[in-house]
């Protein structure tokens, strides 16, 4: 009994630190639209051409937390 309780502490754990990217993510998103807007406020005239860059960014930033919540959601229900 004490093994599958420990087998069951370790999965809840490790879904934690696979969550810890979630929040990882939203540093990345911020770090990312926070460089864009002090770049674009520098140069406004090139900040239509960097707006594709941007999303591109923004995108891989969240694809990483959506990952991450994918880990931890499959060590919870599926290991």
């Amino acid at each position: 009994m004490e093994l599958v309780a420990a087998a069951a502490l370790g999965k809840f754990i490790g879904a934690g630190l696979a969550a810890i990217g979630s929040g990882a993510a939203a540093i990345g998103v911020g770090a990312v639209a926070g460089n864009f807007l002090a770049g674009a406020l520098r140069n406004p005239s090139a900040a239509g051409s960097q707006t594709a860059t941007l999303f591109i960014g923004l995108a891989f930033a969240e694809a990483l937390g959506i990952f991450s919540f994918l880990v931890a959601l499959l060590l919870m229900f599926a290991v």
